[in-house]
C-alpha cells in the first residue's frame, strides 16, 4: 500500500508503540488520527510530532472499550480526512498480578483487560470495515508474545492477547480480499508502561537478563515494533492472517551468555 495521502487511526497513540507508529506513518505522508483515553496532553504532543514529520494529524479522545466511542473515533477520521485506509489497534491495558496469585486476579480485572484489549480491537475493526473495504485498506492488531507463550503481566493479559491473535485470523478470513488483517506480537518493550508496572529496579534487572541471554541481546524499542507494523501495512501486500513476532528472539529461548562475537 502506498502510504502517502492515506489516513490511519492508531489507537492508544499518545506514547510508546502507538506514538512511534503514528510518527512513522506520518513520515511517509500518511495523515493520522491520534487516539487516547485520558492522556490528552501527550496525545497532542504525538500529533505535533506527526505534523513535524510532514502529515496532518488530529487528536480524538475516545475510550475504545465502548462500541459507541469506537464508532465516534472512526466517524471523526472520515469527517476530517474523507477516508480511512489503515487501522492500528494498539490500545491496551493490563494489571500486574503474579501468575500464582489466582485469587488476586479479580473479576473486575478480567473485565477491564478484555474490554480494552479484545472488545476494543473488535469494536474499532467493525466500525472501520465499511471504510476500509471501500479503500482496500488494512488492519494491524497489536498482540504480544504473552498471547503465544502464556506469559507476561497476568494470566488475564495473556488470555486477552491470545484472543487478539485468534480474532486476527478470523477477521483475515472474513474480510479478504478487500481488507488485509495482520498482527504483531512484541516481546518485552522499552516503554514507560513496563517500567511503571514492574518498577525501575525490576525493569533494569529484566533488561540486563535480556542483554546477557537473548539472541539479539536487548529488549525491544518501541520504534522497532512500529517499523514492523508499517511494513505489514506498506510492504506485505500478499500477507494476511500473519502474526509477526518482534521480541529480539526471546521466543527462541535463552542463548548462551558467552556466545558473543
Amino acid at each position: 500500500m502506498e502510504l502517502g495521502k492515506r489516513c490511519a487511526i492508531v489507537t492508544g497513540s499518545s506514547v510508546g508503540v502507538g506514538r512511534a507508529t503514528a510518527v512513522r506513518l506520518a513520515s511517509k505522508g500518511c495523515n493520522v488520527v491520534v487516539n487516547c483515553r485520558r492522556t490528552v496532553k501527550e496525545a497532542e504532543e504525538t500529533a505535533e510530532m506527526c505534523r513535524g514529520a510532514g502529515a496532518e494529524a488530529i487528536v480524538v479522545q475516545a475510550d475504545v472499550s465502548g462500541d459507541a466511542e469506537c464508532r465516534r473515533l472512526v466517524s471523526s477520521c472520515v469527517e476530517r480526512f474523507g477516508q480511512l485506509n489503515i487501522l492500528v489497534n494498539n490500545a491496551g491495558m493490563t494489571r500486574f498480578v503474579r501468575f500464582d496469585d489466582l485469587e488476586g486476579l479479580t473479576p473486575e480485572m478480567w473485565k477491564e483487560i478484555f474490554e480494552t484489549n479484545v472488545y476494543g480491537s473488535f469494536y474499532c475493526a467493525r466500525a472501520a470495515v465499511p471504510h476500509l473495504r471501500k479503500a482496500g485498506g488494512a488492519i494491524v492488531n497489536v498482540s504480544s508474545i504473552a498471547g503465544i507463550q502464556g506469559t507476561g503481566s497476568s494470566i488475564a493479559y495473556a488470555a486477552a492477547k491470545a484472543a487478539v491473535i485468534n480474532m486476527t485470523l478470523a477477521l483475515a478470513r472474513t474480510l479478504g480480499p478487500e481488507i488485509r488483517v495482520n498482527a504483531v506480537a512484541p516481546g518485552a518493550l522499552d516503554t514507560r508502561w513496563i517500567r511503571n508496572g514492574i518498577g525501575e529496579a525490576g525493569y533494569e534487572a529484566m533488561r540486563e537478563a535480556y542483554r546477557q541471554t537473548m539472541p539479539l541481546r536487548d529488549i525491544v524499542p518501541a520504534d522497532a515494533v512500529a517499523e514492523a507494523i508499517v511494513w505489514l501495512l506498506e510492504g506485505a501486500r500478499m500477507t494476511t492472517g500473519e502474526v509477526l513476532t518482534v521480541d529480539a528472539g526471546a521466543h527462541l529461548g535463552p542463548g548462551s551468555p558467552v556466545n558473543r562475537r
